[in-house]
């Protein structure tokens, strides 16, 4: 059986083993509910979770014409609560938690929302609620009762769509009318000024706008004739359902709009990932039972090593395999976690037992029990059998193979996956087996590709992202630089080390042929050389542990050689406090595998404890299988494949897609001094303050300030690994699509002259240069062609120059009012 058969078999038997969220019938299961690691216990916190959730699936039940509920939910519990009845976690984990129960990234935010930065119909990445949002009922005054918010959010997550609100925009006009954004427009309210004493007065009008002040708020009426939205306000108590197309307002200047351009009710019904089920699915002749619940807890980590032996990593792969571990065990793997260490080839052995990482001693034991020799053939079922005799529940395995299995690998992948571990995969090399890319994908596991390339230090990179989050980054390892070159004289740069990380910082330099001269200089110009590192022969490294914390700055590493050779630098560091999170970078396609006929798009995440990180310089890196290799940079503007400006989540299509694996890289520094920390950009229930009760405004309780201290970022640099992904066209030619949609235009008027703006789309989505425009309006049209034809139109264009290459970020349009 060829591996493509394999690979098809896989997902048959194994969908029901899937880490997703799926529809088992009309009921959802697999929902996971992570509690962050810095959450101390309180019971009344799971209570809570479980009321909301079985509130919320007799909202969803209403609210999709009876078609769909939730029916189970498993929550997890961080490893320092006392145990009490709670079973031990399979794939479950935190970093892949549907919804996640954790603190804000400021004081007193305690707003719920969904963490969304796909396209209109695309999953989001989690929901986020704090500890007291769950805990202090006095909020659901504010926000509406939790049901109708998880609903809220469940919308955001499953199915892709967005807000019907618009804090940024409240009020737009409308046939000469003031209206406020919302949808239904048959939503009533009133208009107010809220005064600093908390009476009321008439709104005020902006004079160059003519709309209202942003001082002045709309208050729904409690009672309303009208039972949409939900994505505008799930509080009010007559709303029990989304906006159908009859009654969706187009002209409300909100995401939904921008983003779908069409009704909440169609997005879930023609575009989610559940609209073949949902339009299928009969109604429940009777309200569904209540959800049930399981509550788990995963203790300290569990990791075993499945290395490949086989005659085809003899030479240079062993001894890569050999160094990438070894940087796994020394810098990435955290103290008192247990490791183990399984080769196999043509037999399988465990090369150590799980031993508990409690001192750098444990970990040098167990980087000299890496295997140093290859030979025999690559039986696969040999290596997985040996993971702990059957009993890996909880464990997470680290499988490296490099070529096709020798034995039947669709015998016994079942049981691996079934076993209960999270398996991450790494294909080191184009011929690794089809069947690792799903043994990932069904565990909650990272597949990764990487080539045996030195200079490209993908195998390191690749051990480097197997970190195992539980919501505390402060105790995580974060990869500050990693690159390579071949090289004959010097091999200069600079990493730099912002204030937010600094202890347990390491510079790992391996070579290639000959041990070279290294100078590595502090900010404040202390030099260590050969002297103060480590050098390890037989691995071909040069290791550097920085003594305690690392000074914040720029630090300036030279690496001479006298032959030609390659080199690597890896550099990896920690949080300088307990309480200061670092600054990290997630990275990933929003699709794992393409045949071409849909975009793919890179994300690269920059935050810093949920809070973004905005005007930093974003690069990608992805290189397939044949070494063909795309860089380009990633925007963070808000047109094209970008969600949202300002949100610290930077994006870009990818076009130029070929055949086979790729692997993908980000490269992360501050632009210029200009990267800082923004307030949170985000989609979630709008808080209220408050009601039109019988002619009569009722003020809720002001919601609480958010503290939003500034940290200075300064100097930093970040790489982070994605995990890798498959192209597989009917043709070698990459697919055309046509520019992407423009989403940003907007209007203003400024005395006597409207200003209109938009992002410019490129020739394939937002890549390259439209060669033309055409424009397509209503009645406007003929007024902005009279404009042209008189001269009297201005055009202003903002442009910059990217990879040498043109690309026209705006167009400004203005004329004069007659």
């Amino acid at each position: 059986m060829d591996s493509r058969a394999v690979f098809v078999l896989l997902w048959m038997l194994l969908s029901s083993t899937s880490t997703g969220i799926k529809l088992d019938g009309n009921g959802y299961v697999d929902i996971i509910i992570a509690i962050g690691s810095r959450v101390p216990q309180d019971d009344m916190l799971i209570d809570k979770i479980k009321e909301m959730v079985t509130e919320g699936s007799y909202y969803l039940y209403d609210a999709l014409d009876e078609k769909v509920y939730f029916k189970d939910a498993t929550i997890l519990v961080p490893s320092h609560w006392s145990v009490k009845d709670f079973s031990k976690a399979r794939t479950e984990s935190f970093e892949k938690a549907h919804i996640k129960i954790d603190y804000a990234n400021s004081v007193n935010n305690i707003e719920p929302y969904t963490k969304q930065y796909g396209e209109c119909g695309d999953e989001g990445e989690f929901i986020h609620f704090t500890p007291e949002y769950l805990l202090n009922d006095t909020l659901i005054e504010l926000y509406g009762s939790r049901g109708r918010v998880l609903v809220h959010e469940w919308a955001h997550l499953r199915w892709g769509v967005y807000d019907e609100n618009n804090d940024k925009k409240p009020f737009y006009y409308s046939n000469g009318r003031i209206e406020p954004t919302r949808c239904s427009k048959n939503i009533e309210g009133q208009f107010y000024e809220v005064t600093a004493g908390g009476s009321l007065q008439q709104c005020r009008t902006d004079p160059e706008t003519l709309l209202l002040t942003k001082e002045c708020t709309f208050f729904p009426d409690r009672n309303q004739i009208t039972n949409s939205s939900i994505m505008f306000l799930p509080s009010l108590d007559p709303v029990t359902a989304f906006c159908h197309e009859n009654e969706h307002n187009y002209e409300a200047p909100n995401m939904q709009n921008k983003k779908c351009g069409k009704a909440t009710w169609t997005v879930i019904f023609e575009d989610s990932v559940d609209k073949d089920a949902l339009r299928s699915l009969k109604p429940l002749q009777s309200p569904p039972p209540p959800p049930s619940f399981k509550v788990v807890q995963r203790k300290q980590r569990v990791v075993c090593l499945i290395l490949d032996v086989s005659g085809s990593m003899r030479g240079s792969r062993i001894l890569l395999q050999q160094q990438a571990a070894t940087h796994f065990l020394r810098n990435i793997i955290e103290e008192q976690a247990s490791v183990g260490i399984v080769q196999f080839s043509t037999s399988a052995s465990t090369l150590s037992p799980l031993t508990t990482i409690d001192s750098d001693n444990t970990r040098e034991n167990l980087i000299k029990m890496l295997p140093k020799v290859a030979d025999g053939w690559t039986n696969m079922c040999l290596g997985l059998s040996q993971v702990d005799n059957g009993d890996a529940l909880g464990d997470e395995i680290i499988f490296l193979t490099d070529g096709e299995a020798t034995d039947n690998i669709e015998l016994c992948a079942p049981s691996a996956i079934k076993s209960g571990a999270i398996i991450s995969t790494v294909a080191f090399g184009k011929k690794a087996a089809t069947a690792l890319i799903e043994m990932a994908e069904q565990t909650g596991g990272k597949f990764i590709y990487a080539n045996d390339e030195l200079t490209s230090n993908q195998l390191m990179d690749a051990f480097a992202s197997f970190t195992f989050s539980t919501g505390d980054y402060t105790k995580e390892p974060v990869q500050l630089e990693s690159v390579g070159e071949r090289t004959s004289d010097w091999f200069n740069g600079t990493v730099s080390v912002d204030q937010t990380v600094g202890n347990k910082t390491s510079f790992v330099i391996i070579y290639e042929l000959s041990f070279p001269s290294v100078y590595i200089q502090s900010p404040s110009g202390l030099i260590y050389t050969q002297t103060n590192t480590s050098h390890d022969k037989l691995l071909k490294t040069v290791t550097l542990n920085v003594p305690g914390t690392a000074e914040p700055g720029d630090w300036q590493y030279s690496i001479q050689t006298t032959i030609l050779q390659a080199f690597t630098l890896t550099v990896t560091s920690q949080a300088a406090q307990a309480d200061v999170p670092p600054i990290t970078v997630k990275t990933r396609m929003n699709q794992k595998s393409s045949d071409g006929t849909k975009p793919m798009i890179v994300f690269a995440e920059v935050s810093q404890n949920y809070r973004p990180v905005i005007n930093a310089e974003v690069w990608a890196t992805l290189e397939s299988e044949t070494g063909i290799e795309h860089t380009f940079q990633l925007l963070d503007n808000g047109a094209g494949a970008d969600a949202s400006q300002g949100d610290g989540i930077y994006s870009r299509y990818f076009t130029k897609m070929v055949n086979g694996r790729s692997s993908l890289k980000v490269r992360v520094k501050n632009q210029e001094g200009q990267t800082r920390l923004a307030a949170p950009k985000k989609s979630g229930a709008p808080y209220v303050p408050g009601y039109v009760v019988n002619g009569v405004v009722q003020l809720n309780p002001p919601k609480p300030p958010v503290s939003e201290e500034p940290l200075e970022v300064g100097s930093f640099t970040r790489t982070a690994t994605g995990e890798s992904f498959e192209v597989t066209l009917s043709g070698t030619a990459p697919p055309n699509f046509p520019p992407n949609r423009i989403t940003d235009l907007s209007a203003e008027i400024h005395k006597d002259t409207v200003l209109l703006s938009w992002t410019a789309p490129g020739e394939d989505l937002d890549q390259g240069t439209g060669k033309s425009y055409n424009y397509y309006t209503s009645i406007f049209y003929y007024f902005f062609l009279l404009y042209i034809l008189t001269d009297k139109i201005k055009f202003f264009k903002d442009h910059k120059i990217i990879n040498d290459i043109f690309y026209c970020t705006s167009w400004n349009v203005s004329f004069p009012l007659s």
